[in-house]
């Protein structure tokens, strides 16, 4: 067996003497955009290009990275932009005055403003999701179930009545969505506007509850709106071409198949108004100012960063062992072969 034609480099690491077989010139990596309402510096987020999630409250903002650890900015009242360490977290939702973050474990943890328990959740390792408001907080359990804890007098708390087979959750100001299995949505809670009542079908695939109106997203591309109007908010826009979509105070995103994002709504700290590009992969709508992911090249091409995450690490020589004898001269078009 032949390895012409491979660059080979060896690392010695925790121990172990491994070679990598491949060299990245265009590694990408993704970047925090911030724009909106910006007084306690909440939309200017950190630097940095090795972020996988983001999420806009209304002071303050959350970021999770490539590692698992979650950085916080912008105002920071009762510890709500202090986040807890460690490398194990897998999602983040940033709300009024609080935070919740998924663990790996499947556990949650929350901080900050803790009245009515909300920055306490329920103990458990099988939650799948979570979503933090003002007045209380959703999580979603692996068995298709919703718990909700907060303020035992607002009429969210009382869940619908089949409580099962649901697949995603969203928290508003004073109403809450969920998304079923069939991709039908439930509402509840406060029922000012019709925030609370979506549309019929079963052709949703997301969902996000604002401050009494809602936004979700069909299979077909398309926007559905729904709720108070002030602002033209719950009025979507046309197109057969969005991926994601996000509910904010008083305006949305949405996020289209060529990487642009679309704003519409309350404008008045330019919040509704997102940058120009083609390279944004993900988005969130706050109270007062919005959040997106642009990807971006890593600074640096790395040689033996297989999986263009702008780092070479322990899952870098997990791939490489399971090619790690090529024939070159058989497969000049294996990545691995570098020509000399």
């Amino acid at each position: 067996m032949k390895i012409k034609g491979v660059l080979v480099a060896a690392i010695l690491a925790s121990g172990l003497f491994f070679t990598t077989l491949f060299v990245s010139y265009a590694a990408a990596g993704h970047e925090i955009i911030g724009w909106g309402y910006n007084f306690y510096g909440q939309a200017t987020p950190p630097d940095g290009n090795d972020f996988t999630a983001v999420s806009a409250g209304g002071y303050h903002s959350l970021a999770l990275k490539a590692d698992g650890s979650i950085v916080a900015w912008g105002a920071n009242w009762d510890g709500f932009a202090t986040p807890p360490a460690g490398h194990d977290f897998i999602a983040i939702s940033a709300g009024r005055y609080h935070s919740l973050a998924l663990k790996a474990d499947g556990s949650i943890v929350g901080w900050g403003y803790n009245n009515y328990g909300l920055a306490t959740p329920p103990a458990g390792n099988d939650f799948i999701a979570i979503s933090a408001n003002l007045y209380y907080d959703l999580a979603l359990k692996d068995d298709g179930s919703i718990v909700i804890w907060g303020d035992p007098n607002d009429p969210a708390m009382t869940l619908p009545a089949n409580n099962t087979d649901f697949t995603a959750i969203s928290a508003g100001l004073a109403h809450c969505l969920a998304l079923k299995a069939d991709r039908s949505i439930v509402g509840w809670g406060n029922p000012g506007y019709g925030a609370s009542t979506p549309p019929a079908g079963n052709d949703f695939t997301a969902i996000g509850a604002g401050e009494w109106h809602s936004i979700a997203l069909k299979s077909d591309g398309s926007i559905a709106c729904w709720g108070n109007n002030g602002y033209g908010r719950a009025t979507a826009p046309a197109g057969n071409d969005f991926t994601a979509v996000s509910a904010g105070g008083y305006h949305n995103l949405a996020l289209k198949s060529n990487g642009s994002i679309i704003g519409w709504g309350y404008d008045y700290y330019g919040q509704s108004t997102p940058p120009a590009g083609n390279d944004f992969t993900a988005i969130s709508a706050g109270l007062h100012h919005s959040l997106a992911l642009k990807s971006v090249p890593c600074q640096f091409a790395l040689t033996g960063d297989l999986n263009n995450d702008c780092k070479v690490n322990l899952s870098d020589f997990a791939m490489m062992t399971q090619n790690w004898l090529i024939d070159c001269d058989m497969n000049p078009s294996n990545p691995a072969c570098v020509y000399r």
